[in-house]
């Protein structure tokens, strides 16, 4: 590649061992900080729930948070897990973050419930309805979500009466909405709809290139969007030298495989706990499958392997996700390995 594409930032808050839930939110307010300094372009935080090592349960509280704390990054969903939520909810949160920091704010919608099942009916419960209803009306949330945001509303026709249903009293501006997704459904429903669209390379690591093309190739221009619009997303851990790099991605990668083989899943391991594991040689094999997948390494070889895969995947935006572990003594409210992955990952000068 002739530049470096832009840089963003995903963020589940993920929750140490030596940690509590306060400790990790403080960690990502000042990684948050971190990026903006930088000069990094978006932070998305995603959304899981009832997991103890990630603490993003709730994107629009903590992204108000970190919208307060910085002063230019654009702050958003990775996403919003769309059917466990009443989308009048979602639209009302989101409008009313983008009136309060208008253009810095981004709605990514995800399909995948992002929990397990008896969460997600807890969830869905609470707001009405089931999981399998709302994810077969996925595309009809997505369209209600869309107008609801409009200044003009949408309009609802009960009892023989006209009613207009706002997200917010006096738009003057709407956040930019995403549809995110791993398989090709989300692929297929932003072309159709003329949405921009992101491959959750991150987690899934295959099909990126099927999706992506399916996406560009299926666009329809729309209103909002003339052209096809995506970034990439991959997991990256990046230090001094390579051999620490490896270390600090440790922990992650056996958290990864102990979600990929149904084991009891924790708060992520320190490095030195991490290298005190024992796998079996299937879940070595695994490891390794995953690992090659990531971005690891010293910073100019981090940030060749970000300008490979932005070149292969022909985008122009790659959104990282910080993975590094903390050594043991590390302050609780902080995580270093993570801010040191982004500032040795921009560019001199980026800044």
């Amino acid at each position: 590649m002739t530049s470096s594409p832009a840089l963003s930032v995903l963020d589940l808050v993920p929750v140490r061992t030596d940690q509590t839930s306060a400790d990790a939110v403080a960690a990502t307010l000042t990684l948050a900080r971190t990026a903006d300094e930088l000069g990094y372009h978006r932070y998305w935080l995603a959304e899981h729930h009832n997991m103890p090592g990630i603490a993003s349960t709730n994107p629009p509280v903590i992204i108000a948070m970190l919208a307060a704390a910085t002063s230019r990054i654009r702050v958003g969903s990775g996403g919003v897990m769309l059917p466990n939520h009443a989308p009048l909810v979602v639209a009302e949160q989101f409008a009313l973050l983008e009136a309060a920091y208008p253009g810095r704010i981004d709605l990514g919608i995800g399909r995948a419930p992002g929990t397990d099942p008896v969460t997600s009916y807890a969830l869905r419960h609470g707001a009405g309805g089931v999981t399998d209803e709302a994810v077969s009306r996925f595309p009809e949330y997505v369209d209600n979500i869309l107008t609801m945001m409009e200044p003009s509303g949408a309009a609802l026709s009960v009892a023989g009466r006209r009613h207009t249903l706002r997200a917010t009293p006096v738009a003057t501006s709407v956040p930019s909405i995403w549809l995110l997704g791993s398989s090709d459904y989300s692929a297929r429903l932003a072309a159709e709809k003329g949405m921009p669209y992101v491959f959750a390379h991150h987690f899934s690591g295959s099909g990126t290139a099927e999706a992506l093309e399916l996406y560009r190739s299926t666009f329809r221009p729309s209103p909002e969007l003339a052209e096809p619009r995506t970034f990439l997303t991959v997991n990256a851990v990046v230090a001094e030298s390579s051999e620490e790099a490896e270390r600090r991605a440790l922990p992650n990668l056996l958290m990864m495989v102990a979600l990929r083989t149904g084991q009891p899943l924790g708060p992520q391991l320190l490095v030195e706990e991490a290298e005190k594991v024992e796998l079996p040689e299937p879940h070595r094999a695994l490891v390794a499958a995953m690992r090659d997948r990531w971005v690891i390494g010293s910073a100019e070889q981090a940030r060749s392997q970000v300008a490979e895969l932005a070149a292969a995947y022909a985008v122009d935006e790659v959104m990282v996700h910080p993975v590094a572990a903390a050594h043991v003594g590390t302050d609780p409210a902080g995580s270093p390995a993570r801010e040191e992955t982004l500032r040795l990952l921009a560019e001199p000068g980026r800044s």
